[in-house]
């Protein structure tokens, strides 16, 4: 049997919690869950994805990196 518990939370996280409403009765826990599944993500990431973020994290390293405002010039966004 599942038990109930409160929390406390500012008014403030209240009005957003009630702005993500999806619909007006909608309670605050389906609000909170959805959030929750959103954030979590159960699939591992892939092999490609790994490469990729090892071989973006060595060009960080080694100082192969551009600043907003040189890729911006180069793409003749200023």
């Amino acid at each position: 049997m599942s038990g109930v518990t409160s929390i406390r939370i500012s008014t403030d996280m209240r009005d957003i919690l009630s702005n993500l409403k999806v619909h007006q009765k909608e309670s605050y826990e389906d609000v909170i869950k959805r959030l929750v599944e959103m954030a979590v993500d159960d699939e591992p990431l892939s092999e490609a994805t790994i490469k990729a973020t090892e071989e973006s994290l060595a060009d960080i390293k080694a100082g192969r990196v551009f600043t907003l405002e040189e890729v911006a010039e180069e793409l003749d966004l200023k």
